[in-house]
């Protein structure tokens, strides 16, 4: 596996969002963090990506666990991953190549041609090759969100954490931006990791997700997502992804679905 998790939990200002949960994410898998609002997806990531110390366990990366690592093992295993957030946080007053190149100019003594090139390369990857020149106002919030991932992807991480790409997007534009990922994933290798509440696009993208619950503090069901909707025991978590109505609560414990068996 190249991300693991293990008795993670999760606190703000001593109220406990996630409490001692445990999964893997393997190399090269596309992976799901689904949850209705409260259940701590975004805090999940946060903690993930390092932004924040869990209160209890460990997040590692490759085996480097970035809580208390030294500034040169931090520096490394940052420079793994690569992080597209909601917004897609776009500089309104740079274009599309110096968005991508500003991370090169930020983190690499490259000469500026090279920089150049390597942004070039990176929208092209995107299909953005034609809109170098142009500004975050003058392009769509699906053209956004590839310039982002261009951007995430520009000192070519091994890691991709994406947080609600599809929000805001009509179900058109998600789906070409779904079939982006899915094209990255294969052609490059790149691991994502993907928090969302779109079903579709967890159905055409994901190769396995975890489900949260926010009474639970944890994991409700861990699977593929047809198992999550066909196999798994938990009732709720199986009306969910059928997307059909109940007058049930979400369950106060995690009901998983089995694990995938560990492999690099």
């Amino acid at each position: 596996m190249i991300i693991r998790v293990r008795d993670m939990t999760a606190e703000y200002d001593g109220l406990k969002i996630l409490d001692s949960i445990t999964f893997d994410v393997y190399r090269g898998e596309v992976f799901g963090i689904l949850g209705g609002s409260g259940s701590g997806k975004s805090t999940l990531l946060k903690h993930m990506i390092g932004l924040y110390a869990p209160a209890a366990g460990s997040v590692t990366i490759e085996g480097d666990d970035l809580v208390g690592a030294d500034a040169d093992t931090r520096r490394r295993v940052i420079g793994k991953i690569g992080v597209m957030y909601q917004s897609g946080a776009l500089f309104g007053s740079m274009t599309l190549l110096e968005n991508v190149r500003l991370v090169l100019e930020e983190h690499t003594d490259l000469p500026p041609d090279a920089m150049d090139w390597i942004a070039r390369l990176k929208l092209r990857l995107v299909g953005l090759d034609a809109f170098l020149d142009h500004y975050p106002a003058e392009i769509s919030g699906g053209m956004k969100k590839r310039a982002a991932i261009a951007r995430a992807m520009a000192l070519d991480p091994q890691i991709l954490f994406l947080d609600e790409p599809s929000a805001g997007l009509d179900p058109i534009t998600s789906a070409d931006f779904d079939a982006l990922v899915r094209s990255l994933a294969e052609s490059l290798g790149i691991t994502f990791v993907i928090v969302t509440h779109e079903l579709a696009s967890v159905f055409a993208i994901a190769d396995r997700v975890i489900m949260l619950g926010k009474r639970a503090k944890g994991i409700l069901a861990e699977g593929t997502p047809d198992e999550l909707r066909d196999q798994t025991e938990n009732d709720w978590v199986r009306r969910f992804f059928r997307r059909e109505a109940t007058h049930e609560h979400e369950p106060d414990s995690a009901a998983a679905a089995p694990r995938r068996t560990e492999s690099g």
